[in-house]
């Protein structure tokens, strides 16, 4: 009787440990997603939003991967050096612009940010700008 009862305590423990393993799996999976909205925010929010329209002192970023640089109809406030740097944004591009708006396009209108230094938090914002929608 003693050998079964272990036997059964220990299968509820391998269930046990199994569910808490997939719930720990979904919620790093939720994390993730609410890891790059928050660098999002913590970082580009103050200008831009993510929400197709709702353009601010900068343009919308929703969509924005696939789209040619300066190009979002609604939107009056390009620089002329943006508008005519005849980049289409993809990943790279935007990491570096993230970076170092100077570097990639010198004089444009993204004063006074001065870009994110860490890769990990740039990573995470161009994830969650290629997650709300693509332009082509």
């Amino acid at each position: 009787m003693v050998k079964h009862s272990k036997r059964f305590l220990w299968g509820i423990g391998m269930v046990a440990a199994a569910i808490l393993l997939a719930s720990m799996a979904v919620a790093t999976a939720a994390d993730g997603a609410n890891a790059g909205e928050a660098a999002f925010n913590n970082n580009c929010r103050t200008c831009h939003s993510a929400k197709q329209g709702d353009n601010r002192l900068g343009p919308s970023l929703h969509g924005i991967v696939g789209a040619k640089a300066g190009s979002q109809s609604g939107y009056p406030s390009y620089s002329g050096a943006l508008k005519g740097s005849g980049i289409t944004w993809d990943a790279a591009t935007l990491d570096r612009f993230i970076a170092n708006p100077d570097d990639v396009v010198p004089n444009n209108n993204m004063k006074p940010f001065k870009g994110v230094p860490d890769a990990a938090i740039r990573k995470r914002i161009v994830d969650y700008l290629s997650s709300v929608g693509s332009a082509g």
